[in-house]
C-alpha cells in the first residue's frame, strides 16, 4: 500500500512538473494531478493494451518508436476523459512531448524515492 501511494503521489508531482515544462499541457492544481493520474492508470490498464495489439505491426516496423505515439494517445485520451477536472492537453504535439517528459520526470522521481526509502 505504501508503494502504491508513493507511486501515485510521485506521478502526480511529475505531472505537475510536466505541465510547467510543456506548452499546451495544463494541470490546474495538485488535486487535478491526482485525479489525472488515476484516469491515466485506468486508460493504461484497459485501453493501452488494445492499442498496443492493434499497433504491433507498426511498432515492429519502427523498432519500437511507435510506442511513443501510443503513449501520447493514451495521455491525450486521459485528458479528454477528465473534462472540467483541471487536466487538459491541447493537441497531439503537447501530448507527445508531454509523454516523453512525463516518462523521464516520473522515472527520476521513482528512482529517488527508491533510493531514500
Amino acid at each position: 500500500m505504501k508503494h502504491f501511494l508513493l507511486t501515485w503521489l510521485g506521478t502526480a508531482v511529475a505531472l505537475l512538473i510536466t505541465a510547467n515544462v510543456v506548452p499546451g499541457f495544463f494541470v490546474k492544481n495538485f488535486i487535478a494531478a491526482l485525479v489525472a493520474v488515476v484516469v491515466i492508470g485506468l486508460v493504461n490498464a484497459f485501453i493501452r493494451p488494445i492499442l498496443s495489439i492493434l499497433a504491433f505491426p507498426v511498432t515492429l516496423l519502427t523498432f519500437g518508436l511507435f510506442t511513443f505515439v501510443i503513449n501520447a494517445l493514451t495521455l491525450w485520451l486521459a485528458s479528454v476523459l477528465t473534462p472540467g477536472y483541471g487536466f487538459e492537453i491541447q493537441g497531439f504535439l503537447p501530448a507527445f512531448v508531454g509523454s516523453i517528459v512525463l516518462t523521464i520526470v516520473s522515472s527520476l522521481i521513482s528512482y529517488f524515492l527508491r533510493a531514500i526509502l
